[in-house]
C-alpha cells in the first residue's frame, strides 16, 4: 500500500495537467471563433457599404440627395474598388491555429500567436474621402453670408438717412410757408399744390399702370413686343416733342426739340438693329420660360413699385418745400440725383432677386425661394446693387459714346485720333464693371468688380463676347422706359396747359422722369432673365436647359454670315 501511494499521486497530477491543457484548448478555440465572427462582421459592413454606394450611383441626376453629394464632394460617387479576388477576405486570411497534442507527462508549451493582419482604414475616413470638396463652386458657396461692397452699402444708407431727413425738413418748410406766411410764398405754394401736385401724382399712377402693362405684354407676346417697343418709342417721343413745340414757349420748345432729336436717333437705331431682332426674340422667349415655374417671382417688383410710389410722393412735397429754401435750383438738382440713385437701386434689387432664382434653376436645377432671394438682395448683396447702380449706367453711356466716335472717325485721324484710345479705355472699364455681373453677385455672393471680371472671362472663354455685345435686350428695356415717360408727358402736359400754362415745361420734365424710372423697375424681370440665360450658358454650355440657339449664332458669326457692326478693340491692339 505504501509503495503504490506515490504512483497514484503522480497519476493524479498527470490527469490534472491534461484537464488544464484541454481547458486551455477550449478557450483558444472560443477566442478564434469570436475573432472570426468579428472579421466576418467587418466584411459584411464593407459589403453593405459597397451596396449603399452602388445604390447612390443609380439615383437620378436631378435627385436632391445626388445633387447635394455631387456638388458637396466630387463630381460623381466614387465607389471603392471591390476586394481583389486573388486575396481572400480577412476572415479566411487567418489560418486556424494548429491543434497540438502535448506530451503526456510534460506541460504543454505556449502556442505562438500568428502575426495580426494589418487592419484596413476605418470606414469613416473612407466615406469622408468620398465627399471631399473640389475646387468647383459648391452648394455651400451659394449661401455666402458675406456682405458685398460694404463701403458703398454704408454710403447708400448714409445717403438715404440724409435724404429722408432733408426731405422731411423741406416738407416742414413747405407746410410752414403754406400756413405761417401771408405773402408771396404762400400764394406760390398754393399754386403749386393746386396746379402741379395733381398732375405729378397722376403721372406716377399712370407710370405704374404702364409698367405692369409693358411687363405683362412682353411675357405674353415677346416676338411682337420687340418690334412694337422700337417703333412706338419713336412715335411717342416724336409726338410729345411736336406737342411741346406747339405751345410756343421757350422752355417747352427746348424740351420738345430734345425729344424730336431723340426720336430721330431712335428711328435710325430701329433700322440698324433689324438683323438682330430675330435672334434677340429667340433668346427672350427661351429666357422667359422658367418664369412660369415661380408663381411669386413678380412679388419683388410689386414691393419696389409700391415703395417707389410712396417715396416719389414724399419727394414731390420735398420739391415743393425746396422752393421756400435757399438756392432752389441746386436743391432740386440734388433731389433729382438722389431719386435717380434710389430708384436704380430698387431696380437692381429686383434684378438680383430674379437673377438668383433663375440662375439656381439653370445651374443646379433648384426651385429656390423668391422670398429668401429677396431678403439676400436687400441685405447681403445690397452693397453691390448700390455700387452697380452708381456706375453701370455711366459706364454704359460712355461706352456708347466711345463706340460712336469710333464709327464716325473714318479716315480723319486728326479729328478723331483719340477715338480708339477712348474705346480701349472704356472697354477696359467695362470689363471691370458691367451689368452682367449681377448674375454672379446673386448666385455666388461675389463683389461687383470680381463678378464683372469673372463673367466677362466666361464670355471670352466660350467665345461669346460678340454675341452678348450684339444683344439688344437692355436697349429694349431702356426704350420701354422712354416710351412710358413720353406717354406721361403727353397726358400731364395736355392737362397742365389747360389749367396753368407756366408749369407746362416743369410738369413735362417731372412726368417724363417719373414715368421712365417706374417703368425701368418693372422691366428688371425680363432683363434679369436674359442676363441669366447668357451668363449661365457661358458657365455650362452643355446643360440640358439650353438649346442650340447660341451655338448656331456663333457658327454664323465665325462663317461671316452674320456681321456684327458693334465696334470693339482688337486683341492685337488692346
Amino acid at each position: 500500500m505504501g509503495a503504490t501511494d506515490p504512483v497514484k499521486a503522480v497519476e493524479e497530477r498527470e490527469n490534472r495537467g491534461e484537464e488544464k491543457t484541454e481547458k486551455k484548448k477550449k478557450k483558444k478555440k472560443q477566442r478564434g471563433v469570436k475573432a472570426n465572427d468579428e472579421e466576418e462582421g467587418g466584411d459584411k459592413d464593407e459589403l453593405n457599404h459597397h451596396r449603399f454606394l452602388a445604390n447612390l450611383n443609380r439615383l437620378n441626376p436631378t435627385n436632391p440627395l445626388r445633387i447635394i453629394v455631387n456638388n458637396g464632394g466630387g463630381g460623381r460617387f466614387t465607389t471603392p474598388p471591390p476586394p481583389n479576388p486573388a486575396q481572400p477576405l480577412r476572415s479566411s486570411s487567418r489560418a486556424p491555429p494548429p491543434i497540438q497534442t502535448p506530451p503526456v507527462r510534460a506541460p504543454p508549451p505556449e502556442e505562438p500567436q500568428p502575426p495580426p493582419s494589418p487592419s484596413p482604414p476605418p470606414l469613416q475616413h473612407q466615406s469622408r474621402s468620398l465627399f471631399s470638396q473640389t475646387p468647383q463652386e459648391t452648394l455651400a458657396s451659394l449661401n455666402s453670408s458675406k456682405y458685398t461692397n460694404k463701403f458703398f452699402l454704408f454710403l447708400f444708407i448714409l445717403h438715404k438717412i440724409a435724404a429722408i431727413g432733408f426731405v422731411c425738413f423741406l416738407v416742414f418748410r413747405g407746410v410752414q410757408g403754406l400756413i405761417g406766411s401771408n405773402g408771396s410764398v404762400k400764394r406760390k405754394e398754393q399754386r403749386i399744390l393746386r396746379f402741379l401736385l395733381p398732375q405729378v401724382e397722376a403721372a406716377s399712377l399712370l407710370s405704374i399702370v404702364l409698367a405692369f402693362s409693358w411687363q405683362m405684354a412682353i411675357r405674353l407676346w415677346p416676338e411682337f413686343m420687340i418690334h412694337f417697343i422700337l417703333w412706338s418709342t419713336f412715335l411717342m417721343s416724336l409726338s410729345s416733342g411736336i406737342l411741346l413745340l406747339c405751345f410756343q414757349m421757350p422752355a417747352t420748345d427746348g424740351v420738345g426739340v430734345s425729344l424730336i432729336a431723340f426720336s430721330i436717333g431712335n428711328g435710325l437705331y430701329a433700322c440698324w438693329v433689324t438683323r438682330r431682332i430675330k435672334f434677340c426674340t429667340k433668346i427672350l422667349v427661351k429666357s422667359l420660360e422658367p418664369v412660369s415655374k415661380f408663381s411669386d417671382l413678380n412679388l419683388p417688383t410689386y414691393y419696389m413699385l409700391a415703395a417707389g410710389f410712396f417715396w416719389m410722393s414724399l419727394w414731390i412735397f420735398g420739391v415743393i418745400g425746396a422752393l421756400n429754401f435757399y438756392f432752389p435750383p441746386l436743391v432740386i438738382i440734388g433731389l433729382v440725383l438722389s431719386l435717380a440713385w434710389t430708384t436704380e437701386v430698387m431696380r437692381n434689387v429686383v434684378n438680383l432677386t430674379v437673377s438668383r432664382v433663375i440662375a439656381l434653376f439653370y445651374l443646379r436645377g433648384m426651385q429656390s425661394s423668391t422670398r429668401f432671394s429677396f431678403q439676400r438682395a436687400l441685405s447681403r448683396n445690397l452693397g453691390s446693387a448700390c455700387l452697380g447702380s452708381l456706375f453701370v449706367p455711366t459706364i454704359e453711356a460712355l461706352r456708347i459714346v466711345a463706340r460712336g466716335l469710333n464709327l464716325l472717325k473714318g479716315e480723319d485721324e486728326f479729328m478723331f485720333c483719340c477715338a480708339n484710345c477712348c474705346l480701349k479705355l472704356m472697354t477696359f472699364i467695362f470689363e471691370h464693371g458691367n451689368g452682367w455681373a449681377f448674375v454672379q453677385i446673386a448666385a455666388y455672393g461675389k463683389g461687383f468688380v470680381r463678378a464683372s471680371q469673372d463673367t466677362w472671362k466666361l464670355f471670352e472663354d466660350v467665345d461669346m463676347v460678340e454675341v452678348v455685345d450684339a444683344d439688344i435686350t437692355s436697349s429694349i428695356c431702356f426704350l420701354t422706359g422712354i416710351c412710358s415717360g413720353c406717354v406721361c408727358v403727353i397726358v400731364a402736359v395736355a392737362w397742365t396747359h389747360t389749367v396753368y400754362k407756366p408749369f407746362t415745361a416743369t410738369i413735362s420734365l417731372l412726368a417724363f422722369f417719373i414715368g421712365y424710372l417706374m417703368t425701368r423697375i418693372s422691366m428688371a424681370l425680363p432683363h434679369a432673365c436674359v442676363s441669366c440665360y447668357y451668363a449661365c450658358y457661358a458657365e455650362n454650355p452643355e446643360s440640358r436647359f439650353f438649346d442650340e440657339t447660341i451655338k448656331d449664332r456663333q457658327a454664323l458669326i465665325k462663317n461671316g454670315r452674320v456681321v456684327v457692326h458693334t465696334p470693339r478693340v482688337r486683341r492685337a491692339l488692346a
